[in-house]
């Protein structure tokens, strides 16, 4: 069961790391966010992203994966990842979350998978 008061404390002391410029701290902050709640959502987007800032972009890739599976309607989860991908050279996979994110602008769904929806 998640311990969400540790995992809200943790999260919230990120955010005071990362608007310090503490990239280090913030990354640290948000691990255990995440510790204390495996599907914390906004846990796996801040440290994804934190990540992202530190270059380290393959561990960024994974927690940006985990936020999309969490929320496949993000738009900004999916704009994260579509991020990461591009620094990482990953074009492919870059324009995929690029795409996801465009439908999610215009008011379309995403599917669990990350895939788009047919619309028949």
């Amino acid at each position: 069961m998640a311990d969400t008061t540790a995992r809200d404390t943790a999260i919230e002391r990120g955010h005071t790391h990362l608007a310090l410029g503490e990239l280090d701290e913030a990354e640290t902050a948000y691990r255990e966010s995440v510790a204390h709640d495996p599907e914390f959502f906004d846990g796996w987007q801040a440290l994804g992203m934190t990540l992202l800032k530190l270059e380290k972009v393959k561990e960024a890739i994974g927690c940006g994966i985990k936020a999309t599976t969490l929320e496949p309607d993000d738009l900004l989860a999916w704009t994260g990842l579509s991020q990461m991908y591009v620094r990482d050279g990953q074009i492919a996979e870059a324009e995929h979350a690029k795409g996801n994110a465009r439908i999610l602008s215009m008011g379309g769904k995403v599917t669990k998978l990350g895939q788009k929806k047919a619309d028949h």
